[in-house]
């Protein structure tokens, strides 16, 4: 490494480090006040307001390095025309090419940086401020399905349908239960109004039964109260609330294709995990930008 990249590479981290600290300062400033009534309402203690707020810190990190990173690109360069270096090292015969390369370099290391974080750090420490805003804050039942109404659920050789479920009372009401042979032809299908887990069965109250014979075809009968036996549990029904920046990218691959699978519209979280992969690299973009928009200013000040 040349003197002169190391000279750039010192003089942006600082700038960074500096850009950095501002923007969270900000960023937790504007959440402090736009949460404190929820926390003082909840009569939470000092020392679970400020977990949350340094457990949100990796994620500010991530959010607010970008735009610092800009921020610190533009000063650096503003500043360096504005004391004429810049004419100096061209009239040394330093193209701008050879000035910026290793200011590139240097952002695409960071951009990396940033993706590891984003998967190790982040995690973790977004999952502690969310249970602390959910449980403590907001006395949230950490459980939570996809959606409580409608929901269709796809087993091994039977489809669930639910109208609502309740995962406080663990009741399903609404309930058809679609049984398929292994050629997936139906066999089967029970409506109830409402069925519940009790001693590891399932209870099914006031519905119809439909069977398929071979010799006289469908059959239905009524019934008030019938127990089936089945793979499925309540925590097939009821998962842990999760945000994708509680997820690294395999888990939340791994959530959007299972979500997918049963049947619901995954799109939204095949986005957030695009979004995990390609939102490190909006710092190089952000660099491409900073350098000739600062060499662009003349004189009077960036």
């Amino acid at each position: 490494m040349t003197i002169l990249s190391k000279y750039l590479c010192k003089e942006l981290s600082k700038l960074l480090v500096i850009c950095l600290i501002v923007f969270i300062t900000i960023y937790q400033i504007i959440q402090f006040f736009g949460r404190i009534d929820d926390f003082l309402e909840a009569g939470v203690t000092k020392t679970v307001i400020l977990s949350f707020f340094l457990f949100k810190i990796p994620y500010i990190v991530v959010q607010m390095l970008p735009p610092a990173s800009l921020m610190a690109i533009i000063i650096l360069f503003g500043i360096m025309k504005k004391n004429n270096e810049i004419t100096a090292l061209k009239a040394s015969g330093i193209d701008i090419l050879t000035l910026i390369y290793p200011v590139v370099i240097f952002m695409f290391l960071l951009s990396i940086a940033l993706f590891l974080i984003s998967e190790v750090i982040v995690p973790y420490t977004s999952t502690k401020a969310n249970s602390i805003w959910r449980i403590k804050v907001r006395k949230k039942d950490p459980r939570r399905f996809y959606g409580h109404n409608h929901i269709w659920y796809k087993g091994k050789d039977r489809i669930y349908f639910i109208k609502r479920f309740d995962p406080d009372e663990n009741v399903m009401k609404g309930v058809s239960l679609y049984f398929f042979s292994p050629d997936f032809k139906l066999v089967k299908r029970i409506d109830a109004k409402s069925a519940y887990l009790e001693k590891g069965k399932w209870v099914l109250r006031h519905g119809i039964l439909l069977k398929y014979h071979k010799e006289h075809g469908w059959e239905a009968k009524k019934f008030q109260v019938i127990s089936l036996t089945l793979p499925e549990t309540l925590e097939t029904f009821s998962h842990e609330e999760r945000k994708p920046e509680e997820l690294n990218y395999w888990e939340l691959k791994r959530f959007a294709e299972r979500i997918q699978s049963e049947g619901y519209d995954a799109n939204r979280y095949f986005v957030d995990l695009n979004i995990k992969l390609s939102f490190p690299f909006i710092i190089v973009i952000m660099t491409l930008i900073g350098i000739p928009l600062s060499l662009k200013v003349e004189r009077g000040g960036i």
